[in-house]
């Protein structure tokens, strides 16, 4: 049975992410990004981390092979997110910098890699970069979800957890089921 691709994406479109605009320089030098919300890490040691965009997307003509960043929005950049989304009039205010891979300025995180794989994967490719420098700033992501733009609601001022593979007790005090001894 086949899958309606509509029925998939709006059923996919209930996954709430971060909304990303992945950046690089075109042949001819010139900075070009674009809006992804298909971002994820892949490993911290190498640290690696993947973009996936449509195979017909310019952003996937320029980008395999060329050095990459990954620059997450802050709630205030919404307009940044649909000018790379390529909504015309969005009257972004953006400010390129850096001398080699292009980043936009005062984002979230910014995530600066050199390429290291490219996977052909249906009618998208998938960009794996290695993390070669990365920075983080004070503020709120801005969402995606639904096709619409989100921002945080309430904002919980509870403790982190411990993170899992660290084999301290979480949240709960627990320890996740992999690290339990075995009986």
């Amino acid at each position: 049975m086949e899958i309606d691709p509509r029925l998939l994406r709006d059923c996919l479109g209930n996954f709430t992410t971060g909304v990303t605009v992945v950046t690089s320089r075109t042949p001819a030098g010139d900075p070009h990004g674009a809006t992804v919300n298909s971002f994820t890490s892949v490993s911290l040691t190498p640290p690696l981390v993947l973009v996936s965009m449509g195979t017909k997307s310019k952003a996937a003509a320029h980008l395999p092979g060329q050095p990459f960043a990954v620059n997450v929005l802050r709630r205030e950049q919404q307009s940044v997110g649909l000018h790379f989304a390529g909504v015309p009039d969005a009257n972004a205010d953006f400010t390129w910098h850096g001398a080699g891979t292009p980043v936009l300025a005062d984002c979230l995180a910014t995530i600066e890699c050199a390429p290291h794989d490219i996977v052909s994967a249906g009618d998208h490719v998938l960009v794996i970069g290695r993390v070669e420098r990365c920075t983080v700033n004070e503020g709120q992501p801005l969402l995606f979800y639904r096709g619409d733009f989100h921002h945080l609601g309430h904002t919980s001022t509870s403790a982190p957890p411990t993170p899992i593979d660290t084999g301290a007790p979480g949240w709960h005090g627990e320890v996740p089921l992999y690290q339990q001894p075995v009986a």
